[in-house]
C-alpha cells in the first residue's frame, strides 16, 4: 500500500518535473540563438529595440513623446498623488521591514 502511493508520487512528480525541464530547454533554445541565427523578423525586432533603448538613454526618457504625453503624464500624476498622498511617484518605494 505504502510502496503503490510512493510510487505514484513519483510518477507524478517525475512528469511535473519533465515538463518543466522540456519548457526550460525550449525557452533557453531561444535565449541563447545568436543575432545572426535568427529569422529576418526576429532580427529586426531586436534591432529596433537596441535602437530604442540607446534614443531613449540619450533623450532621458521617452522617445518622440510630444507635449500632449508630457501633459497627460503630468496630469496623471497630480492626480494620483491626490489620490494616494505626496511623494515621487516616478520611483519605486523603497521599502523597509524591521
Amino acid at each position: 500500500m505504502i510502496l503503490r502511493q510512493i510510487l505514484r508520487l513519483s510518477s507524478l512528480f517525475h512528469s511535473a518535473v519533465s515538463i518543466h525541464v522540456r519548457r526550460n530547454i525550449g525557452l533557453s533554445a531561444i535565449v541563447f540563438n545568436k543575432a545572426k541565427e535568427l529569422d529576418p523578423v526576429q532580427k529586426l525586432f531586436l534591432d529596433k529595440i537596441r535602437e530604442y533603448n540607446t534614443k531613449s538613454k540619450q533623450a532621458g526618457g521617452p522617445v518622440d513623446a510630444g507635449p500632449d504625453f508630457q501633459k497627460d503624464m503630468n496630469e496623471s500624476l497630480a492626480r494620483l498623488q491626490r489620490a494616494y498622498g505626496e511623494g515621487d511617484l516616478t520611483k519605486f518605494p523603497e521599502f523597509k521591514f524591521e
